[in-house]
């Protein structure tokens, strides 16, 4: 009698090994645009935590926050908070910790209204780290800015991104 030889033939291999590589071409992309999506929404996070910040010493002292931004209008390039020594006036009263960097870890941007100082902007150059001029409403790209001034979101992802 022969004893047959327990094991997997190299046809049954190669069917497992399509399986898991069909299986990952479906998952990886999904799962690269879902880090993307959490980078965005901790960067929109962040900028409402120290928009909040910016508001809170506005209201106590009848201004907005100077010291980030020499000046321009927030239609301008702004300036980039490489520090948090830029916003020493809202430590640690407003906020402990202001955040500086987005998602991406690139820097934010300030920017004031040099006209009366009662208009700001929180800039984020988005997945690119590079900012373009603003315009209102939606964008559905990783690399487009993520901008709030004064209490909203004026440019903002929403929808699928590539």
């Amino acid at each position: 009698m022969k004893k047959r030889e327990s094991g997997f033939t190299l046809i049954e291999l190669l069917i497992v090994i399509a399986i898991i590589g069909i299986l990952a071409a479906i998952a990886i992309p999904n799962l690269l645009n879902a880090v993307q999506r959490g980078k965005q929404k901790r960067t929109m996070s962040d900028m409402r935590a120290l928009a909040t910040a910016i508001e809170a010493y506005a209201v106590d002292n009848n201004n907005y926050p100077t010291s980030a931004c020499p000046g321009g209008t927030f239609t301008q390039s702004p300036t980039v908070l490489t520090n948090t020594s830029q916003f020493s006036l809202l430590t640690p009263t407003y906020i402990a910790q202001p955040p500086t960097k987005d998602g991406w870890q690139h820097y934010f941007y300030y920017a004031l209204d040099a006209a009366d100082s009662q208009s700001y902007a929180i800039w984020s150059g988005g997945r690119n780290g590079s900012t373009s001029a603003a315009f209102c409403g939606t964008t559905t790209n990783f690399n487009d800015d993520i901008i709030y001034s004064n209490g909203s979101f004026i440019q903002w992802p929403e929808g699928s991104q590539n």
